[in-house]
This record gives C-alpha cells, structure tokens and sequence, in this order.
C-alpha cells in the first residue's frame, strides 16, 4: 500500500519549507499556497503563528 506523507519541501523552499511541502503534498504550484497562507494571514491575522507551529510539527524532507 502507498501513501503519501506531508514533509517541508527541501527544494520548494523560500523560508522554511512549509508552503513547499504543502503544494507538493497537494499537487499545487506552491506559489499559490504562499499566496493562499499571505491572504489568510491578513484576514485572520494568525498566519505567522500557523506557519511557525507548522514549520515545528512537519518534519524535514528526508534525502537519500
């Protein structure tokens, strides 16, 4: 059985990953992730918390 498993992106990176790994774990340009979580912290204002709480619980895309 495959699954997929959510990782901060080691090559979609531009600070810490997470966008990265979100759209590849989607299958979503990650541009449009980090446009979605720019939105969403400036409506709801706890984006940054969101993405620091994510960048501790994802864990780092393993590399073989």
């Amino acid at each position: 059985m495959s699954y997929k498993q959510l990782y901060k992106s080691a090559q979609n990176k531009v600070v810490l990953g997470v966008c990265g790994g979100i759209g590849e774990y989607f299958g979503i340009d990650p541009t449009v992730i980090r446009i979605i979580w720019i939105i969403l912290m400036f409506v709801f204002g706890s984006g940054v918390l969101a993405y620091i709480i994510a960048a501790l619980i994802i864990p780092k895309e393993p590399t073989f």
